[in-house]
């Protein structure tokens, strides 16, 4: 058995980006580079496969997963807000009898997404339940900071974020790799606290939520968002070596987010803001880079 779990942790740690807009997804000529997807990442350890979100970027992902797509899918839910979950019941896989969706949700004190999803993919508010889908929907509840097992011998540490009603950040290390996935978080002070900064300790890479400038922020204080400021702050101060800014501001357009870049790779060369369709391999050395960033004199 050893052997076996073993072999299945072989291969690269790959991250693609399916969906990397907040709140609601946008369309047009003047969204065309960054993207217009709520938010979906597809996680590879090697071949297994982990989906983080499940926001409209997952049909597109759904599509691509056709041909090969595993009997079994974890989708890791950070909360339930309908930013995240309103691809769900679109998914390709989750029209296969054959398929199994396991999600996995950590910010309602233990209960899973069960209840919660049932209220929404339900009739008046939709046609069908997830339960009448041909795949199998088995849902799991957990604590947000607790590690979690799976059968096959992987393990997926998670934190605590500050949101409303909470969400839950996710920490992949593979093959010698690190990506953490700290999107819907609001900073506090003092910043970065401990927990947080410990977490995403020395990660090759970071997704983190950089929806609002800081002018930006100042009017919305208790939506449960961050700055990209605030994100080189964490990364200096854990030894993160890249950043990618994800929940992006939906009436940010392209124009305005290649302004924003060119000031953030300024602060942090190694950072920049994520997009639709971007994948990571980590077997390549150079991205991101090895040597984590150090904080200014």
């Amino acid at each position: 058995m050893r052997a076996k779990l073993e072999t299945k942790k072989e291969g690269a740690l790959k991250v693609k980006f399916w969906g990397v807009r907040g709140s609601h997804p946008v369309a047009g000529a003047a969204y065309s580079h960054f993207g217009g997807n709520t938010p979906c990442v597809e996680v590879r350890c090697g071949t297994r496969l982990f989906v983080i979100d499940a926001g409209n970027g997952i049909i597109p992902l759904g599509v691509d997963l056709i041909a090969e797509a595993p009997a079994k899918i974890d989708l890791l839910l950070s909360h339930l807000h309908l930013d995240h979950i309103s691809g769900l019941p679109f998914f390709k896989p989750a029209f296969n009898p054959a398929t199994i969706i396991d999600t996995w949700c950590g910010n309602l004190d233990g209960r899973s997404a069960e209840t919660a999803l049932g209220k929404i993919f339900a009739p008046p508010l939709f046609p069908v339940t997830l339960s009448q889908f041909p795949a199998t929907f088995r849902h799991h509840g957990f604590m947000a900071g607790e590690t979690l097992h799976f059968d096959d011998g992987f393990e997926i540490k998670t934190c605590l974020l500050k949101h409303p009603s909470n969400a839950t950040g996710f920490r992949f290390d593979h093959n010698g790799r690190s990506v953490c996935y700290i999107s819907d978080i609001e900073h506090e002070m003092p910043w970065p606290p401990e927990t947080l900064a410990r977490f995403v300790a020395g990660a090759d890479l970071i997704i983190y939520d950089g929806m609002f400038s800081e002018e930006e922020y100042t009017r919305c204080v208790g939506w449960g968002h961050s700055t990209w400021k605030k994100g080189v702050e964490l990364c200096r101060t854990a030894g993160v070596k890249a950043m990618a800014i994800f929940h992006l501001h939906p009436l940010a357009d392209d124009d305005k987010l290649r302004a924003v870049e060119r000031e953030l790779k300024r602060e942090m060369p190694t950072a920049f803001i994520a997009r639709d369709g971007l994948a990571l391999n980590f077997d390549d050395a150079a991205l991101p880079l090895r040597e984590p960033l150090r904080a200014r004199g």
